[in-house]
């Protein structure tokens, strides 16, 4: 299994939509990155993602899943990036901010902390982990 981070603007789409789309879950759309899109590619059935509310909040504030493994994004009218579909699985019983974890140095080289702006980033087994105890979430 691999472990995976997706950013969403909360005022265009939040945790709290994601729960309410329930076991359909949401088409991931809107990615317009290379490099997030080779993420999307490398999505298997089963992985787990952390969702992350950017803008103001800039946290952790719960755990996804994907269930369907990548296909064309039906947003991008040149027909060059990819989306996914993910489901909602839990929240984090405490959100884990941008500030906290660029804080702590076990984080130092996750993509997180070095590559901000990346909308869709891996994330290793040893930080989610950490983070997820950060949460009081499983881990």
């Amino acid at each position: 299994m691999n472990y995976w981070l997706m950013k969403t603007e909360p005022e265009e789409f939040s945790w709290d939509d994601l729960v309410k789309r329930g076991a359909k879950g949401e088409p991931w759309t809107g990615v317009r990155n290379f490099t997030a899109r080779g993420y999307l590619k490398d999505m298997k059935k089963g992985d787990l993602v952390f969702i992350y509310h950017t803008g103001d909040e800039k946290q952790i504030v719960g755990v996804g899943e994907v269930i369907r493994e990548h296909y064309r994004d039906p947003t991008d009218e040149k027909k060059v990036f990819v989306a996914t579909d993910v489901i909602a699985k839990y929240p984090l019983k405490t959100p884990v901010t941008l500030a906290t974890i660029k804080a702590d140095a076990r984080f130092k080289t996750m993509p997180l902390v070095k590559y901000s702006r990346l909308s869709v980033q891996p994330v290793s087994a040893t930080e989610w982990s950490q983070i997820c105890k950060m949460g009081g979430g499983k881990g």
